[in-house]
């Protein structure tokens, strides 16, 4: 039977070139092992300095809110998602009229779930005297004799008051009385009193939520 000859078409090897090969691919395992290496460990400082700011800012700089309730209705809507400023009250001031997010006052006890933190509006600032008549508010700066000045609520609120605000009610030093915009139904300064600057934990700056609202307060 007759056979074909094959011809073999692969080039001769040559034993050094083949133990240099294998020297190569024996020192490209560890290489390996060491980029995989420096990748984890870069990538290890990268998480751990986006935590690290991502705490940073919000201990000293932003926080966001859920709001649960509806005290600051029209304002502030259940469910609305709200970004707060602590730099504006740790290297600013605070404003009557400004939006403030604090920790819960001991005296709270208006029922439902307790909650960490409250966000109402400013009325009244330290060391003035305040007072109501029907659903018009009014401060004084003196107590004796009072020089009544009304406060013209420019925001959003609701109307009737609700709980009076006796006459000469007094703000003390580094406090500030609050009420949500919901003046009928906010439980706030008229019942547990104003607050000290201590509980702040920021300025209300921003609704991030829902789309339809987005806007800065």
């Amino acid at each position: 039977m007759a056979t074909e000859d094959v011809e073999d078409r692969s080039p001769p090897v040559d034993p050094e070139s083949s133990e240099s090969a294998e020297d190569s691919t024996a020192t490209a395992k560890p290489a390996s092992k060491h980029l995989k290496a420096r990748i984890l460990g870069e990538w290890t400082i990268i998480i751990v300095l986006a935590l690290a700011a991502a705490f940073l800012i919000r201990t000293y700089c932003f926080q966001t809110f859920y709001i649960p309730s509806t005290s600051m209705v029209p304002t502030l809507q259940v469910g609305d998602r709200i970004v707060v400023s602590k730099l504006s009250v740790r290297f600013g001031t605070i404003h009557r009229g400004d939006i403030l997010v604090f920790e819960r006052p001991p005296a709270e006890d208006c029922g439902g779930p307790q909650v960490n933190d409250l966000v109402k509006r400013v009325i009244g600032l330290p060391n003035e005297y305040l007072m109501s008549e029907g659903s018009l508010l009014y401060y004084s700066k003196t107590a004796s004799p009072y020089h009544w000045h009304r406060i013209y609520e420019t925001w959003s609120h609701t109307e009737p008051l609700g709980n009076p605000i006796p006459l000469g009610t007094h703000v003390p030093p580094n406090s500030y009385y609050m009420m949500g915009d919901n003046h009928y139904y906010s439980c706030d300064s008229r019942i547990w009193g104003p607050i000290p600057r201590s509980l702040v934990v920021g300025k209300v700056v921003f609704r991030i939520w829902p789309l339809s609202r987005v806007g800065f307060l």
